[in-house]
């Protein structure tokens, strides 16, 4: 326990928690009215799918520009502490465990269910702060305020909404982490380039397999949505009755080309801010995490 204790508190683990959160948010401002098409097309039954660029003209005739960034800065807090757990846990263990080889799997799901259980209640309350104004909903002044007014009038369970969803969905990143770790030991390449293409190819997998659970969640999370008090199960179910199968994937080419967009970036930036700054201390080469 002593010797975990030692290999998770370290330096190195710092440095590749904060380059994990650097990069993400980069990501995140590059491609958010990505994902806020997506959100739009899970939680308004009303709009038709419809190519992407469409749907954010549609938007910006409907509703002005600054909706596609519409809760921006919660998004950019949670996700910037969401990642920065989520990198931490997972160098800290592969660090803690070195013997043990090709359990990058392992150690991804247990950095994203420690993850889930830390951060489900800043991404639910981004949900709603995303969707306000949108059918008549009150939204919140900030992220803080959210968490406060969700659990003193919906309980402090309110702010856990949506979490069974988000621990199935702990196998999206790790099946991403586990593809991308294995293709950068196949090539052993190091180029900004390849860092893109390995986290593309890795998160566009993991995003199809896991997609109709993401919609449930989003769906869960959503105060004025009918689905609110359903199981994920149920919802999807009820979705296949009044959709049919393409239901479950309603919104899902935004999601694509945001999530993988935004994550290659991100990786793309976190590998080499950690190299960076790897080398600005002294350090004869990055260390692989």
């Amino acid at each position: 326990m002593a010797v975990v204790s030692k290999n998770l508190f370290t330096y190195n683990n710092l440095i590749h928690a904060v380059s994990g959160a650097v990069g993400s948010m980069l990501g995140m401002v590059v491609f958010y009215p990505l994902d806020t098409v997506r959100s739009r097309l899970q939680l308004e039954e009303r709009r038709r799918s419809k190519n992407s660029f469409k749907i954010m003209k549609d938007l910006i005739r409907e509703e002005g520009f600054s909706t596609l960034y519409r809760g921006i800065v919660p998004v950019l807090q949670s996700i910037c502490v969401s990642n920065f757990v989520y990198f931490y846990v997972y160098h800290g263990l592969k660090k803690s465990f070195p013997h043990k080889k090709n359990m990058e799997l392992l150690f991804a799901t247990l950095a994203g269910v420690i993850n889930v259980l830390l951060t489900s209640p800043l991404w639910m309350v981004n949900t709603r702060m995303k969707m306000a104004g949108i059918n008549n909903e009150v939204g919140y002044k900030n992220l803080l305020e959210g968490l406060v007014i969700v659990s003193q009038t919906e309980g402090c369970s309110a702010l856990w909404s949506g979490s069974i969803p988000s621990l199935v969905l702990v196998s999206n990143p790790a099946i991403h982490m586990a593809v991308y770790e294995f293709l950068k030991k196949q090539t052993k390449s190091d180029t900004a380039l390849s860092y893109f293409v390995f986290s593309a190819i890795s998160k566009v997998a993991a995003t199809i397999l896991t997609y109709p659970v993401q919609l449930a969640q989003a769906k869960q999370r959503h105060r004025n949505s009918e689905y609110e008090d359903q199981d994920m199960i149920k919802i999807l179910l009820y979705i296949i009755r009044k959709d049919g199968l393409n239901g479950l994937f309603k919104g899902m080419e935004a999601k694509i080309l945001q999530t993988v967009l935004t994550t290659a970036l991100m990786f793309t930036c976190y590998e080499k801010i950690a190299a960076f700054v790897f080398q600005l201390m002294a350090y004869r080469k990055p260390v692989k995490g």
